[in-house]
């Protein structure tokens, strides 16, 4: 697995929002009614967050102590893979949608989901940067560049699927 790149995680981003503000759009051209935007939702990204801190810090401790398995390590990165993409999405959603209610923040319940998705928009990100970190804490060693055989460390390393303590 390579590591998640700065680049899929923006245009995952900047595509959410398109598609959030889209959306926004044709919730009000069609139904009369803006898109509604609950707390609950900038409150489940925050609780996703928090959760993946929490997993991260344990894992930290689990790989110091060499008590990880190297397939839960991989695992471990793989959910940390899948959260960031979905926390950069959830944040370009949200994004979008305040983008679309700053148009009309003169109206107090646009004023309200605008708030709501602003807030959804940090939670997001929060997400984003607990994934990454998680991810990193889950990545191989490599000790030096080349074995006696000509082949890297991070090759053998791969093979065996020793975690490094991030």
């Amino acid at each position: 697995m390579t590591p998640t790149s700065a680049r899929l995680l923006v245009t995952l981003g900047v595509v959410s929002a398109v598609a959030g503000w889209v959306v926004a759009d044709m919730v009000d051209r069609i139904a009369g009614r803006s898109v509604p935007v609950p707390w609950t939702a900038p409150a489940t990204l925050v609780i996703l967050a928090v959760a993946l801190v929490f997993w991260a810090f344990g894992t930290r401790r689990r790989l110091r102590e060499g008590r990880v398995d190297p397939f839960v390590a991989a695992r471990t990165a793989a959910l940390a893979m899948a959260a960031s993409r979905t926390g950069a999405m959830a944040t370009g959603v949200y994004a979008g949608f305040l983008v679309w209610f700053v148009g009309q923040w003169w109206i107090e319940a646009a004023r309200q989901r605008g708030l709501a998705s602003l807030v959804a928009v940090v939670a997001g990100l929060l997400v984003v940067a607990a994934a990454l970190w998680l991810e990193r804490i889950c990545r191989i060693t490599t000790d030096s560049d080349d074995d006696d055989d000509g082949s890297s460390d991070a090759d053998s390393a791969a093979d065996w699927g020793h975690p490094r303590v991030g």
